[in-house]
């Protein structure tokens, strides 16, 4: 039947493909027959024969599989989608935990059926912890994705069924074309794809700086502002110490960092249409060409696409792939993607060094730059440590239909673990910083010389804007010689020979010391060096400052 409607079928691919042989048969003829029982004799001693080995029981999801499995990968795992991934992780995590199902049952499997409601294993979980984050992800699943976690299940199985048929099964019926598929013809033409893609990517930064700048600049007013109110009032020639902590430490260390908020939602708002979209999912399909030239799978790109977002889920989500070298590859160039923390030291450094309309090409290169190092590194990895075929790429290509709700859902949770890690981690670290570029503090024979000089100052018969001046000049001085004496000052200090090639002094290298730990440290340990000796809402902006001790190139070198 499938022959006479003009059906050409890839047999060895297709049983690549589920991980399990394939038999054409024609019943009504008999035609296969015996193939057909000998496959299955064989199956059944090779699944018990693994089973014996392991100790366990073979995989249960008999369409969870994403592409061709090399021969001695077992328990294949299909790809449901990012959103539904996660939930199944958590599932799966509480399902090994308690046992009481898993040793009769495959964890993965058992996750996805109740994902699913399936009524009969829903009855044999006893577990309230396990059923409350059941209905907690269906829940999930069903306000980010608008449809039924069951539906969205079953759409990713057949969206897998399509993706394979695609790959192995050649059709001569003619095809009445959608619009997605109008749309395809361009944006995945062997010629324009590429384009495209970097067109569109170039677009997002562009949009980034531009629309980004307005807000950003409101929000660095308000905390300008709330430091200048914080020091009026404090009485006069009292400069305490938590005075210096809350000004200085935490307004100009987290304070610095959220002024960034306006960009890196904007980019992960025009991340998240492109993801929503299903446009993701065909640049996946652009690259898979690039991929396969460095000896990736095609899905590779998702979890490196990911890594511009957060590089930890981007790692984590290398494990919807099958194939070890892939993974193990993909996992180690995850990090040279340019992930969202980096955002904020980009938009710091990139306008206070090179023109307005160099600022969206910059931000372009940098993120060219991480993609070229990857490719290159993974290309390195394949053809050394990690030698191998790489394998077909199998995926849904959905329907150009994004959400807004979906839209606004996703830019909003990753703004807000932003937002979150400025209001703990960074603010532990600033004040950590600040910490260590306060103390020890200067000895008292320099703070009698400074004392000494401000007192023949304020006597001196000057006019009172010199004498402001000058006082000003001196607490400056004293400022950053307390700074260098400083732990902080004296580490960078030590270092700085090692980072004089790249052209930092000791008050770049002390916060490329402390970004170690976050990245997005790196502005606020920046803040804080510079914040010392301002007096008032005159005072140079941190941009300014950079601009006019450093070259463009030493910026160039920061990015």
């Amino acid at each position: 039947m499938a022959k006479a409607r003009g059906y050409e079928f890839d047999i060895e691919k297709l049983s690549r493909f589920f991980g399990a042989r394939i038999v054409q048969t024609v019943g009504n003829k008999g035609t296969g027959m015996k193939e057909l029982l000998d496959a299955i004799i064989e199956t059944a001693t090779d699944e018990a024969s693994n089973t014996n080995r392991k100790g366990g029981h073979p995989s249960a999801d008999a369409l969870s599989f994403t592409s061709i499995r090399e021969p001695h990968q077992v328990g294949p795992i299909m790809n449901y989608g990012r959103e539904i991934e996660e939930e199944i992780a958590k599932i799966q995590s509480l399902l090994q935990a308690d046992g009481s199902i898993t040793d009769k049952y495959d964890a993965r499997w058992s996750a996805v059926k109740l994902l699913e409601n399936d009524k009969e294993l829903r009855a044999k979980v006893a577990s309230p912890e396990i059923n409350k984050q059941v209905e907690k992800s269906i829940a999930h699943i069903e306000k980010i994705l608008g449809e039924s976690a069951e539906t969205a299940i079953a759409g990713a199985r057949y969206g897998f069924i399509f993706g394979a048929c695609q790959e192995a099964v050649r059709s001569t019926i003619e095809i009445r074309h959608t619009i997605s598929d109008r749309i395809d013809s361009v944006v995945m033409n062997r010629v324009l794809g590429m384009p495209i893609f970097l067109g569109l990517m170039y677009l997002v930064f562009q949009l980034t700086f531009t629309l980004g700048d307005p807000p950003m600049g409101w929000i660095e007013g308000f905390f300008g502002w709330l430091g200048n109110v914080i020091q009026s009032w404090w009485p006069v020639g009292s400069e305490s110490l938590l005075k210096s902590l809350i000004v200085d430490g935490i307004i100009g260390g987290v304070g610095g960092v959220i002024v960034f908020l306006p960009n890196i939602l904007l980019l992960f708002l025009s991340i998240a249409i492109l993801e929503d979209s299903g446009y993701m999912a065909r640049a996946a399909f652009i690259m898979d060409r690039l991929m396969h030239k460095i000896g990736l799978h095609g899905k590779s790109f998702i979890p490196l696409l990911l890594g511009f977002g957060c590089t930890i889920p981007a790692i984590m989500a290398t494990r919807t792939l099958e194939n070890e070298r892939d993974r193990l590859t993909t996992m180690l160039v995850a990090p040279l993607m340019s992930c969202g923390a980096r955002l904020p030291i980009y938009t710091l450094i990139i306008p206070a060094f090179f023109p307005k309309a160099w600022q969206a090409p910059m931000l372009w290169i940098i993120y060219m730059i991480g993609i070229s190092l990857a490719i290159i590194s993974a290309k390195l990895l394949r053809s050394t440590v990690f030698k191998g075929e790489s394998v077909p790429f199998v995926m849904e290509l959905p329907p150009y239909r994004p959400t807004l709700k979906g839209v606004l859902i996703h830019m909003w949770e990753r703004g807000w673990l932003f937002l979150k890690k400025a209001g703990t981690i960074i603010l532990g670290i600033s004040i950590l910083l600040w910490t260590v570029t306060t103390f020890p503090g200067l000895p008292e024979t320099s703070k009698t010389h400074f004392e000494n000089e401000r007192n023949a100052v304020s006597t001196s018969n000057l006019s009172e804007n010199e004498k402001a001046e000058r006082l000003t000049a001196i607490d400056n001085a004293e400022a950053e010689e307390a700074l260098e004496y400083s732990v902080s000052g004296r580490v960078g200090h030590a270092l700085e020979p090692v980072f004089i090639p790249l052209g930092f002094d000791w008050k770049l290298v002390t916060p490329v010391i402390g970004a170690i730990a976050a990245k997005e440290v790196f502005v606020a340990q920046l803040g804080i060096v510079y914040s010392v000796g301002e007096a008032d809402e005159t005072s140079k902006s941190l941009r300014s400052k950079l601009r006019s001790r450093y070259t463009p190139l030493t910026g160039f070198c920061i990015l």
